[in-house]
């Protein structure tokens, strides 16, 4: 069976946007409000990040519930990882997850910046430099047969987008509009010269844009 790479609710605002400029280590998204944007998954039962009992068990929870399945491991950009920019200054620094990161899974960096490999629970980081194809390769075997998961932000996913890497993808439309920020698209129609999609309303009153490949 193929190794899929997989874009999972990837959430964008209705004018395309995914994150903010400005990222600070007290606003890892910039101006834009995570809370406006990812609402529709906090509410669920199954979000990964979620400490309470309780949440939602629809449609919503259907894609929450499937952030790991049959996932061996995740490539993200740097910038998700957290704000530094240029050489590590700081290798306290170990993310914004706290002691039990939500990956479980081995998770390549992106960066020009080498820093050694850590663990922090069950998800251990590497930090990777090299083009889209040669990330993918160490991540897939990483894997050990299981998908692996591109976890963003918006630029990574357009270097894998425009490399045509990426093999599924589930971007999330919040009925949100930001007017600025680094933007996935101007409109989901440009990929479909490469993609099947499916768009699928919520009552959450989001949209579930489902991408697989031609």
């Amino acid at each position: 069976m193929d190794q899929l790479l997989r874009v999972m609710n990837f959430t964008v605002s209705s004018d395309g946007i995914g994150a903010g400029e400005d990222q600070s280590l007290e606003s890892p998204f910039g101006h834009v409000d995570p809370g406006r944007l990812f609402a529709w998954a906090g509410a669920t039962a199954s979000w990964p990040m979620r400490t309470d009992p309780g949440g939602s068990r629809g449609l919503d929870d259907y894609f929450t519930r499937d952030f790991a399945r049959n996932i061996g491991a995740e490539i993200m950009g740097r910038n998700k990882f957290g704000p530094q920019r240029g050489p590590w200054q700081d290798h306290d620094w170990l993310g914004w997850w706290g002691e039990e990161p939500p990956f479980r899974t081995p998770v390549f960096v992106m960066t020009h910046h080498k820093r050694p490999s850590f663990t922090l629970s069950d998800t251990t980081f590497h930090f990777v430099d090299g083009d889209p194809a040669t990330v993918l390769e160490r991540a897939r075997e990483a894997a050990q047969g299981k998908d692996v998961r591109l976890g963003g932000g918006v630029t990574t996913i357009r270097q894998f987008l425009d490399a045509d890497l990426v093999d599924t993808m589930h971007v999330v439309v919040s009925p949100v509009k930001l007017g600025s920020g680094l933007r996935l698209w101007e409109s989901p129609d440009e990929l479909l010269d490469r993609f099947h999609l499916e768009v699928v309303p919520s009552p959450s009153g989001v949209t579930h844009h489902l991408f697989w490949r031609r």
